[in-house]
């Protein structure tokens, strides 16, 4: 049981972290390939994209820490210190997504009448992506991918609490 949730935490730290790395590059050859896309130029393509990597690296040290206290220590408790730091970020992560949708505003502003429709569009994927990363993080499970999950949700048939707002549960008492 223990090798195997050790794996899980492994796979889900690691996995965050190679998003962040990747999702780097491939705004890279994006940019590239299409500058008429203006990614690079838009305020909101910016505010987003460092918004979702911010959430990822966060979700990754979560993470992280889960499984390097599995590792040393035999327990999945996630460390108090790491669950405080988390909590803080979530109020930093709720001014950065409004920041946000002021980056939107301001291309709007500055971009106007001649505004790059498919650099907004996907700037604004990414904006979407990063609020259901925060909501999956910070409070209610999204993802679904093992088979404890699933079978959880087919028995209860609703959404589980993210693991870290459990988490959280235990700061307030």
């Amino acid at each position: 049981m223990r090798q195997a949730l050790e794996k899980r935490f492994s796979f889900l730290y690691s996995g965050e972290l190679s998003a962040v790395v990747m999702f780097i590059f491939v705004s890279i050859m994006v940019n590239r390939a299409y500058p008429e896309l203006h990614l690079y130029s838009l305020l909101s393509f910016w505010a987003s994209f460092l918004l979702l990597e911010f959430l990822l690296i966060q979700g990754s040290f979560y993470w992280y820490s889960k499984w390097r206290r599995l590792k040393r220590e035999k327990i999945s408790v996630t460390p108090m210190n790491v669950v405080q730091l988390l909590w803080k970020l979530k109020k930093w992560n709720i001014g950065l997504i409004s920041l946000t949708s002021v980056a939107f505003v301001a291309d709007f502003m500055r971009w106007s009448p001649t505004l790059p429709i498919g650099g907004l569009s996907l700037s604004c994927f990414i904006y979407i992506f990063a609020i259901l990363e925060y909501i999956n993080y910070f409070h209610i499970q999204l993802s679904y991918d093992n088979r404890s999950d699933i079978e959880y949700l087919r028995k209860t048939k609703r959404l589980k609490k993210s693991s870290l707002n459990r988490d959280f549960m235990h700061l307030k008492k």
